[in-house]
């Protein structure tokens, strides 16, 4: 449920960074006199000017239910406000700095896979704690689910009868309005290819599957295998007609793309045989080397990995997958070497992604594995949650800023941005 903005309280324009809650009519207020605070890992602190961002446009608020708002006296004790705790759900682009200030009501329910940031109020405007990562104009929302959509989906339904993949997507489009999804019937940039129903890991945060203590996933899971020649026939329709065209195995729609390696490598050859436009692109914890190199071999441009942390217990409390961290540096390490641009999506949580043991492990990662680019996604899952899965930290968190100040000096080539972006000379 989101608060109402609109019924925000007036308040004095200063420099002071106000907390902000929601009321029991689900109205935003200012609490005054008390100093905003943010969250990293599991402590409040006090937020700084240069912490924070106007609230960007298409950005949405929520409430926390359950969920407390805390702020800070002039004399800097930390209390409670009579109110609900509310979060930032940030655009793609922006990488939250630190989660929403909130105390926890005991026994209280997982909140929804969302990437909560910290909310304030300060110089008379809303603002959010967050830096801004990357821009890419093609992923801005004003670009998708126009009155025209349906329309677009019954014409390339029209135009391919029968195919699963098409249904499939059209089906996210329309229902869990997906941007990738979107793109195969606007004719344009990347589209999302699904493949399949099945997955090697247990993903904390998966958003397509969730056992039933977690939090309820945000969209379904496919239920079917698509065949090489669906894969192929929907492959060559958008890279045909798409400017930047890619398509992308490894949806949020389904599991581990590797898995279905004979059919998607089967349908990248067909694909390749037709045309030699665009990318061909996947998305994959890449845990199964033998499948990834299937598809290597077959034409594949580019690749995604999502990944939590270069370190093994990290990764495995994460995942909870039935494959060794290694298997995803050896997977690396065969793209890299054939050529394939390679980019992490990198699943960032202020006070865990940023602890000084995190960063000593990429650093190390990076040195042997260096890849062209990561991406900064804020990771979707409750922080308490989150904590009490991960193990403990072993150091003080550095700040979100710091940790990618370190790895751009130590590794200028590397790219560190939010999004994939159309990879010229394949």
């Amino acid at each position: 449920m989101k608060p109402n903005q609109k019924a925000a309280r007036p308040h004095r324009h200063s420099d002071e960074i106000t907390a902000v809650y929601a009321d029991k009519n689900g109205n935003i207020r200012t609490a005054e006199g008390m100093c905003a605070l943010g969250r990293i890992g599991a402590e409040n602190v006090p937020l700084r000017p240069d912490d924070l961002i106007p609230l960007p446009e298409s950005a949405d608020l929520m409430f926390m239910p359950e969920h407390t708002a805390v702020g800070q006296t002039a004399d800097g004790v930390e209390k409670r406000i009579a109110g609900t705790a509310i979060a930032a759900i940030l655009p793609q682009g922006y990488t939250r700095t630190h989660l929403p200030a909130f105390v926890r009501a005991d026994g209280a329910a997982p909140l929804p896979l969302y990437g909560y940031t910290a909310v304030v109020s300060h110089r008379g405007e809303l603002c959010v704690a967050a830096v801004y990562t990357d821009e890419n104009e093609k992923w801005d929302p004003a670009n998708y689910n126009g009155k025209e959509l349906k329309k677009l989906v019954r014409r390339t339904m029209k135009d391919l009868p029968n195919n699963r993949i098409v249904e499939q997507v059209g089906r996210c489009s329309l229902n869990y309005h997906c941007l990738t999804a979107q793109n195969l019937f606007y004719r344009r940039w990347e589209c999302g290819v699904p493949t399949s129903p099945v997955c090697n890991a247990n993903c904390l945060g998966c958003i397509s599957l969730q056992s039933s203590e977690c939090c309820p996933s945000p969209q379904a899971r496919i239920t079917f295998s698509p065949t090489a020649e669906e894969i192929a026939e929907v492959g060559i329709y958008h890279l045909s007609l798409a400017p930047d065209g890619i398509i992308s195995f490894g949806q949020g729609c389904e599991g581990e793309p590797s898995l279905a390696a004979d059919r998607i490598a089967e349908g990248s050859r067909r694909i390749r045989s037709v045309t030699a436009r665009g990318q061909i692109n996947m998305n994959s914890n890449a845990g199964f080397p033998d499948g990834m190199k299937k598809i290597v071999d077959a034409g594949l441009d580019s690749l995604r990995v999502s990944i939590i942390s270069a370190h093994d217990a990290s990764y495995h409390a994460y995942y909870r997958a039935n494959y060794p961290l290694d298997n995803v540096k050896e997977s690396l390490r065969y793209a890299l070497d054939h050529g394939i641009y390679v980019s992490l999506n990198l699943l960032h949580f202020p006070g865990f992604t940023d602890r000084a043991e995190e960063l000593r492990a990429w650093q190390e990662f990076f040195r042997a594995l260096p890849v062209q680019m990561i991406q900064m996604r804020n990771l979707n899952i409750d922080p308490t949650l989150f904590l009490r899965t991960m193990p403990e930290a072993q150091s003080t968190p550095i700040g979100t800023r710091a940790f990618m100040e370190a790895l751009h000096a130590e590794f200028p080539q590397l790219v560190i941005g939010s999004f994939s972006h159309y990879v010229t000379g394949h």
